[in-house]
């Protein structure tokens, strides 16, 4: 019986210090645990913060180049308007020229009827058209 008491002792012993092991190893392994946990979000955080500053920098440099091209495009642009302008300007400088040309032409046109108009009333004689009548 001594030694079925002893041995329930020991069982009882052994049972206790495999029950303060397995805690103390559910303790390490949770401690082992979450340090890896937080080694994989430190790692995982550094390369999302790569991936933010590359996307960053590309960014910038599309900013950059869609700037320039949007200046060169403005200078075209106002390129044209300036060609454009010479050019309406050029065709009312043209449209003076007939319009005086015109007025000319008609004065021309004017001064003679009136020197004929002179000439038959200093002959006294009336035109053979008059209206679209024939006399």
């Amino acid at each position: 019986m001594a030694d079925e008491k002893q041995k329930a002792a020991l069982e009882k012993d052994t049972s206790a210090i495999k029950k303060v092991l397995s805690t103390k190893s559910l303790g390490l392994i949770k401690a082992w645990e979450e340090s890896e946990k937080t080694k994989v979000d430190n790692k995982t955080n550094k390369k999302l913060s790569n991936v933010v500053a590359w996307e960053l920098s590309k960014q910038a440099y599309i900013d950059a180049r869609q700037k320039k091209f949007e200046q060169k495009l403005e200078r075209k642009k106002a390129m044209y308007v300036e060609k454009m302008q010479n050019k309406v300007a050029e065709i009312h400088k043209k449209a003076d020229e007939k319009r005086t040309m015109v007025e000319d032409v008609k004065e021309e046109e004017r001064t003679k009827v009136k020197e004929k108009a002179d000439k038959f009333r200093e002959i006294g004689h009336v035109p053979k058209k008059i209206l679209c009548f024939n006399f």
